[in-house]
């Protein structure tokens, strides 16, 4: 499962000498997974309101390859290369305006119980929107 967005790098974005600051990769890491929630329907949010599940970072892995830099048009790849279980990963490709990888990696989720702060299984209803996209 793959999702697309953009982000446009800002200056407040950039560090001296012009480059995407290297602390500001894991705001686009967020972006991406975060839309392609939203993609299937339900935010953050509502995971937490609505359903009580929240979805602390366990772990953050990054390579940067090349600079990406002020007023590129970067494109955030995310996918889902396993269906969620006790914890979620979601790989990420970011690629500047010429289509060259600029950084990559992959963040770690697991689910917790918004009011008992414990670890929960994935909920249902995620694993019913991402699981049609794991049948062969």
């Amino acid at each position: 499962m793959t999702h697309k967005t953009t982000y446009r790098v800002n200056y407040a974005d950039t560090d001296q000498m012009g480059y995407l600051y290297h602390g500001r990769y894991a705001v686009l890491y967020e972006i991406g997974r975060t839309e392609m929630l939203r993609s299937l329907g339900f935010t953050y949010a509502n995971m937490e309101t609505e359903h009580g599940v929240m979805m602390p970072v366990m772990s953050l892995n990054q390579r940067f390859v090349r600079p990406a830099r002020y007023d590129e048009v970067l494109e955030i790849t995310t996918t889902l290369r396993h269906p969620p279980g006790k914890t979620i990963t979601f790989y990420v490709e970011i690629r500047n305006p010429g289509g060259k990888l600029v950084n990559g990696g992959s963040v770690k989720l697991c689910f917790v119980d918004a009011v008992t702060k414990r670890s929960c299984p994935v909920p249902p209803y995620l694993l019913e929107q991402v699981q049609p996209y794991f049948e062969v």
